[in-house]
């Protein structure tokens, strides 16, 4: 399992969001790994999403594994914001 940190320690120069909202559910995951893909290490993408994304987080494990933290800034029963910091 991929270590989940509720500390802040990113730089905004280097935080691109990424909305899942907007992104049709069929699509939402692969898009997610694209743009983790992209990701340059120390870069950090700010995920939001009207829910827990845990089977998500249990894929991004298994991709990952310890090349990307995650830190909840946000949980709430409405919705989550996690940075996703790739090492």
């Amino acid at each position: 399992m991929i270590p989940i940190h509720a500390c802040n320690h990113t730089t905004e120069e280097a935080v691109y969001p990424f909305d899942a909202r907007g992104v049709a559910k069929r699509f939402r995951h692969a898009a997610i790994f694209g743009a983790l893909d992209a990701l340059n290490p120390g870069e950090t993408m700010r995920f939001v999403n009207d829910h827990d994304p845990l089977p998500l987080l249990n894929q991004m494990a298994a991709r990952y594994g310890d090349h990307i933290e995650i830190a909840y800034r946000q949980r709430e029963p409405e919705g989550v914001m996690i940075d996703f910091i790739k090492r």
